[in-house]
């Protein structure tokens, strides 16, 4: 089955102040004694991700990568 999934505004750019160890989090590295890391990565890209689109209403899990 193929569905479109359409996003207002989808090609919009917005920023994301990382660290490198975050950015390399999000790219698959692996930091087994530090899980915060990907945690706090994650955290700013669900804050960047509200504050565009608004999200209201929504449990976390609804839009958590």
């Amino acid at each position: 089955m193929n569905t479109n999934l359409r996003i207002p505004h989808g090609e919009d750019k917005v920023k994301v102040e990382l660290t490198v160890k975050e950015l390399m989090v999000l790219a698959g590295a692996r930091f087994p004694n530090n899980h915060m890391i990907e945690v706090g990565a994650r955290k700013k890209l669900n804050e960047v991700l509200e504050q565009t689109y608004e999200i209201e209403g929504r449990s976390q899990s609804a839009y958590e990568f």
